[in-house]
């Protein structure tokens, strides 16, 4: 391989959050969804050539910006955005967030698919509106969509705007175009906007394809919103930078005047030239990146199988964040955690912050060094291995 993803990072002493906020330095943390990879050497040199610039005033958002987005999203996905549908701002947490507070009054209900993303929940919230779940059905290690149940949710007309994962973390799942199609002609029968996080889906493996939920029909276009962002596929989560993608233009009026009310509505220069870098050149350095990925998948799961058995790993289509069903431990998942924390200083995300849906499974994060990732499955082995 042209890059080596074996590189052992020192990421401690970074003001990582991930690896340093835990006090004791012995921590080893495959929780927060960053990896601990150098992102493209191509971004650290457009990177580095801006620094050398030396002035770092006010960011103007090039037409080069836009064309790298356009170009990329019709490479990778056959999904044609147009320029005036886009809006930047600084992450796709805060573009959910501007996206509820554009479309909802306080006291609306947004409908999501649980266990999901835990930001959803906080900006729902913080929105001051009301989360209805619609559980995924979960039977034989696979998570499907419980439909009848999301029509009866969808049809409480408190109900405006549907949060959908796609692809969904925590479960794995890349959403096919029946499940999409379903999902949208609920949504239409029942007046639900659809607000799409599609952060992870370059990250999709070999035998599946993401289908942007705006691509599927002129209809789900016009009745959805799109979060996307180059932050999971090239590591650039501290850059700060996203898009929203919204074709209706009163939809898209409103989002950008929240955006604009909650100050988020510009981007430093820094994400200006990671993102063009990334999407104009970063194309060989993700396809070695899904390839290692998918072998610290399957190093995992055949780790499981042969030395914990009793905790199945669920198949892994899409993300670096595999979801391991531990139900069989008859402990809670905060217990599993806490214990890994604290006897082994693992440190993994429990499944309950994801909703109650998800109790009873962890959520470990691979996007480390194959090493490290032997670590972390050897602590898992000391305290649950038969």
């Amino acid at each position: 391989m042209k890059y080596n993803f074996d590189e052992i990072t020192q990421r401690s002493g970074s003001n990582s959050y991930k690896w340093d906020t835990a006090t004791d330095n012995d921590v080893l943390p495959m929780w927060v969804a960053d990896m601990d990879f150098r992102t493209a050497p191509v971004i650290v040199d457009a990177l580095a050539k801006r620094v050398q610039h030396g002035i770092f005033g006010y960011t103007k958002v090039p037409q080069a910006y836009y064309e790298a987005t356009i170009s990329w999203f019709k490479r990778k996905h056959e999904f044609s955005i147009r320029k005036e549908w886009i809006l930047f701002t600084s992450g796709v947490v805060p573009a959910l967030s501007a996206v509820i507070k554009a479309l909802t009054v306080p006291g609306d209900k947004v409908l999501v698919q649980t266990p999901v993303y835990n930001c959803f929940f906080s900006s729902i919230r913080n929105d001051e509106c009301e989360m209805v779940a619609s559980k995924l059905l979960y039977k034989n290690n696979v998570y499907s969509i419980d439909f009848d149940d999301l029509e009866d949710k969808a049809a409480d007309p408190k109900v405006k705007l549907m949060l959908l994962c796609n692809p969904h973390n925590p479960v794995g799942r890349v959403w096919t175009k029946e499940e999409l199609t379903t999902i949208g002609e609920i949504c239409l029968r029942n007046n639900v906007i659809v607000v799409s996080d599609e952060i992870h889906c370059d990250l999709v493996y070999d035998g599946h394809t993401h289908i942007p939920f705006a691509s599927v029909s002129d209809e789900f276009l016009q009745n959805s919103v799109t979060c996307i962002a180059p932050s999971k596929t090239f590591n650039l989560a501290g850059i700060q930078v996203a898009n929203i993608i919204a074709a209706d233009g009163e939809i898209k009026k409103r989002i950008d005047k929240a955006l604009n009310v909650n100050e988020v509505c510009e981007i430093n220069c820094f994400a200006v030239e990671a993102l063009i870098a990334a999407y104009n050149e970063g194309d060989d350095w993700l396809d070695e990146l899904k390839i290692y990925l998918y072998d610290n998948y399957r190093l995992l799961s055949n780790f499981f199988q042969k030395y914990l058995p009793n905790m199945p790993v669920l198949p892994l289509e899409a993300t670096y964040l595999v979801w391991v069903d531990c139900s069989a431990l008859g402990v809670t998942s905060k217990e599993i955690v806490d214990k890994l924390l604290t006897k082994e200083k693992l440190w993994l995300n429990e499944g309950t912050m994801y909703g109650e849906a998800g109790e009873g499974f962890i959520r470990i994060n691979i996007a480390t060094q194959r090493d490290r990732l032997i670590n972390g499955l050897e602590k898992i082995r000391n305290l649950f291995g038969e």
